[in-house]
Formats: structure tokens, sequence, C-alpha cells
């Protein structure tokens, strides 16, 4: 694709993205940027929700990761449907019940000061990584697919890309974030289909030869039994549940678009169509990235050694021209979808959690310290890609849930021994307990094989994190009553 077609490709999707911030925000105030007003339709909340969930870690990542890992990661895909279950029927109606803003205000009810802060502090690093990986992603197709003609660096890139998703959130927030993500939600799904579609055109497949090709693939292998990889079913199936628990029903960013919708009726019936539709989006993601295979080798490609680089390749340079304007699509949205929502979920819990500030009150003051939060989590977010350009090596989705494990930990501690003890905990303590867990978990996992008999850890690293937290939380807690 020609840089000049890359270009027009990108602004006319940005130019689109903006007009739709205009028609959200034509009558918004402080409440709309953190609440949407709590109008939202469930909906498209729940359609939103899939390409926030997804993102561009699973549009690139996914396809690519299964030269690795086969269907392996399908086995996690199921183990989110039972963390969704416990969300939609634990979760939601504790949040909506206390009225929240922000999920971690719960902490500070049940537990104190000092857990609340903690919790927040969690979330504030995790979606910073997270959101940073993402990003990370679509920076580095739109250097490859244009920049790069130009020999513009790549800092400038990661700048113009965080400085756009700015420019269409810094007024609505989450109001239009709800309806934009809808909009990229219906971008990527569609460029994942088209692509599937090209690739069956160009070797004569009809779709029971494409649903042959996939079968018959020594790469749609699901299920893992030997116990001793990490790739094992129940180790992934469990630690599916409990990332499903962690990164949405923990998550201020997820969490957020849930409670923009009216009632506590919408909003488990926007997580429970969410979910199942969820299933069989990841096994088309899977099924596109052994055809990807399929094709390189009935073409003689020779592919890039970096799994997440597949697709991109394929799409960019060899499948068509078509082909490259819905990849650039599909990812330019997936990655948005979830680094948008992120930049608001930030701005929310930091204004919120640590500034106070009121969301029913609409002052100038509020919205100038507002506004000021949004741009420096920008910035930040613009440090760490640079950084995690620097030092990136792995396959992003690996690197994601590997980062969830240690920052998440904590904040499921917090949660479970919340919601499923009626002991005080000493709330001066929570900090270093939060500290000290990830830490041990560290040196647990660099052991494992030692200690444990030859056993590696994989994605549960999130669930010993948690239980380490839970059990600093019991012993530094006494017999009480709950506090709410």
């Amino acid at each position: 694709m020609s840089p000049e077609l890359v270009f027009i490709v990108i602004t006319s999707y940005f130019t689109l993205l903006i007009f739709i911030s205009w028609l959200t925000s034509r009558r918004s105030n402080t409440a709309s940027f953190f609440t949407a007003n709590r109008q939202s339709p469930w909906y498209l909340v729940a359609f939103g929700m899939i390409g926030a969930s997804l993102s561009g870690v699973t549009f690139i990542s996914v396809p690519g990761w299964v030269s690795d890992t086969k269907f392996y990661y399908f086995q996690m895909v199921l183990g989110y449907l039972v963390g969704y279950f416990i969300i939609a029927t634990i979760l939601m109606p504790l949040y909506y019940k206390l009225n929240l803003i922000t999920i971690y205000t719960y902490l500070e009810k049940r537990f104190g000061f000092r857990s609340y802060k903690t919790g927040s502090a969690f979330f504030l690093l995790s979606r910073v990584i997270g959101a940073s990986f993402r990003l990370f992603l679509v920076a580095g197709v739109l250097q490859i697919g244009f920049f790069n003609a130009f020999h513009i660096p790549f800092w400038i890139t990661v700048l113009v890309t965080v400085s756009l998703i700015w420019s269409y959130t810094f007024k609505a927030g989450i109001k239009t974030i709800v309806w934009t993500d809808t909009l990229q939600t219906l971008f990527m799904l569609t460029a994942v289909i088209v692509t599937v579609f090209i690739i069956a055109d160009k070797l004569d497949l009809n779709i029971s030869g494409v649903i042959s090709v996939i079968k018959n693939s020594d790469y749609s292998t699901v299920f893992d039994w030997n116990w001793q990889s990490k790739s094992n079913f129940f180790k992934q199936f469990i630690a599916g549940a409990f990332i499903a628990v962690v990164m949405t029903g923990l998550d201020q960013d997820m969490m957020q678009k849930n409670l923009t919708c009216r009632n506590i009726k919408d909003a488990k019936k926007n997580m429970f169509w969410f979910s199942i539709t969820l299933v069989p989006v990841n096994l088309i993601f899977l099924s596109l990235g052994v055809l990807l295979y399929y094709y390189a080798a009935q073409t003689g490609i020779l592919l890039p050694v970096k799994s997440d680089d597949v697709f991109p390749f394929l799409a960019l340079n060899n499948l068509s021209v078509f082909a490259g304007i819905v990849f650039l699509l599909g990812i330019t949205a997936a990655a948005f979808s979830s680094a948008d929502s992120a930049l608001t979920a930030l701005t929310t819990s930091f204004s919120v959690d640590f500034l106070n500030l009121k969301v029913d009150e609409d002052n100038k003051n509020i919205n100038k310290i507002k506004r000021l939060v949004h741009i420096g989590f920008s910035l930040l977010l613009f440090g760490v890609i640079i950084l995690f350009k620097a030092l990136n090596n792995e396959s992003v989705v690996s690197d994601v849930f590997k980062v969830a494990g240690y920052t998440y930990g904590p904040i499921l501690g917090l949660f479970a021994f919340g919601l499923l003890s009626k002991r005080k905990v000493n709330d001066k303590a929570v900090p270093f307990i939060a500290i000290i867990s990830p830490v041990l978990l560290y040196f647990i996992n660099m052991y494992s094989e030692q200690l444990l008999f030859g056993y590696k850890f994989g994605f549960e690293l999130l669930i010993v994190n948690g239980a380490l937290m839970f059990s600093g939380l019991f012993i530094f807690s006494k017999k009480g009553n709950l506090v709410i």
C-alpha cells in the first residue's frame, strides 16, 4: 500500500470519530465524561465492549500466536465465561447498589482509606502498562505503513497516535466512547471476516474448504492435557476465569462502561450478551491465524520471525490493496477501542480516587482539573510506549497477561477478601502486603521448577498473586463485622 493511501484511510477514519465526538458532546457536562449520565443503551455497551475487550492485542497477536500455541488460547476463552458470570451476578449488583463512580470506592467502604488508594493505584499502574502495550501495536503498524516512507521517527508516530485519542475523548469522555466503541467493534469484526474471505478467494476455497483447512491443521489443536505445560487445559481455563474477573470485573476501564447503563437489569443483559458473543469472535481470530499460515505455505511466502508481524505483513504486502485498507481500519479500530476508554478510565480513577473531584458538579475549575489530568495521562502513555519499544522482544499478548498477573493480583486479593470474608483488616498494612505479594510471586515463578517438581507457571500467576495477597490480608486481620 502506498503511504498516501494509508494517510487517506487513517484521516478519514479519525474524521468520523471526531464527528461522533462532536455529536455526543454537544449537551455534555462533567457527569457525561465520567458516567455518560447513566443513560447508555445496554446493547451499545455490550457490542462496544467486544472491541474494547479484544483490542489490538487480539487482532494482531492471537492470529500470529497460533504458530507457537495452536488453539490453546481458546481454553482461556472458555474460562472467561465463568468469570463473566461471576461479574454479572456478584460484582455488578454490588457496584450498582453502592452507586459507585469508580469501583475502588468499595475498598474504602469495606477496609479503609489506604486499601482504597492501594487498589486504585494498582489499577492505574496496570492500565497504563496495558494501554501502552495496545497502542504500541497500532503505532508500529502506522510506522510501517506510512511514517517510515517519510523517514519520520517512531516517537512522532506515537505522539500523533496518542494525540488523536485525546482529541475525541477530552470533552465527553465515556459518553463518546460508548458510541465510538460500537463503531470500532464493527470495523474490527468486519476486517477479520473480510480478510478470511479474501484468503479463501485467493486459494479458491469455499466455506466448507475453509472449515476443512482449519479442522485439519496441526495448529487447530484446542486442548493441552500435559500437566507440566504452561498451556495445560486446567491452568488455562481457571486462569481465564480469574483474568476475566480481574481484567473486566475489577477494572475501572471495563466497568465504567457497564456503570453507564440505566440500571442493573440492563447492565446484566449487557454482560451476558457480551460474554456469549465473545466466544465465537475469538474462535474466528484463531481461525484467521490458521488461514494466514496456510496461505503463506501454499504461496511460498517467507513470514517474519516475530509472530505479531505475520498478519500485518501479509495484509499490507501480499493480499490486496483492499485487504490492506481493511486491515488498517481493523487494527486502528481494535487498538483505539481499548486505548481511548483506558485513557478516560485513568482520568476518572485519578480524578475521583486521588483528587476527590465531585463529578456531579459542573464548573470551570473542575473541568480544568479534569482536562489537565487527561493531558497528563496522555503524556504518560506516550512515555511508556517509547520505553516499551526499547524493551519489547516477545509476543505482546503474552506480555499483557504476564504483567496482569503481577499488577492485578493485589486487586484480586483485596476484592476476594472483601467479598468472601467478614474479617476486619489492618488498613495500614495493606499497601505493604500489596507490594510484597508480587515480589514473592516473582521468586516463586523463577524457581517453580525446582520447588514444585518441574511445574511451570502460565497465566495462573494471577491466581497465585491473588492468593498471596489474600493470605497477607488474613494474617493482618481480626474478626469483625462487615463495614458495608
